[in-house]
């Protein structure tokens, strides 16, 4: 669903930052390093996430939309 060579193109298991917050209802978005550089995603997780937290991606929904989960620290 993310990319045609998920080994090498997906964004899941990687660390990311909150840019806009995200809702209990919908997206918010997430810097997450991948490929050697940092991409935006549009991201929704199971509770409200604030911004500038740290999470983990843990599925890939479509090219540019990722679900996440908050980082432990």
């Amino acid at each position: 669903m993310c990319a045609a060579d998920e080994s090498a193109q997906s964004p899941v298991g990687a660390i990311g930052r909150v840019t806009v917050p995200i809702p209990a209802d919908g997206p918010g978005e997430v810097l997450v390093s991948v490929r050697g550089g940092s991409e935006a995603y549009a991201a929704w997780a199971d509770h409200p996430i604030g911004i500038n937290l740290r999470v983990i991606v843990v599925e890939c929904i479509s090219a540019r939309s990722v679900i996440v989960e908050p980082f432990p620290a």
